[in-house]
């Protein structure tokens, strides 16, 4: 996941909670539907769709993180 921030995803994980924490659940999120997927969990298709849409949501919200503090960083 955006490979172009490597590094500041790298640096934000330890100096930013909040990054860290979207970060983790973004990654929970991403085992669980994979889980469901391959049947390792038990899942409907509606909550597996559910997963995808806050996996997303929190993507976006990573997104936005990386841009400001790139920003910040290049400023």
């Amino acid at each position: 996941m955006f490979p172009e921030y490597r590094d500041l995803i790298s640096e934000l994980k330890v100096s930013d909670h909040h990054f860290s924490r979207l970060f983790e659940k973004h990654n929970d999120l991403d085992h669980t539907i994979k889980n469901m997927e391959a049947g390792i969990a038990t899942g409907s298709h509606d909550q597996i769709e559910t997963l995808k849409k806050e996996k997303l949501r929190l993507k976006d919200e990573l997104y936005v993180v990386l841009k400001k503090a790139d920003a910040a960083r290049t400023a």
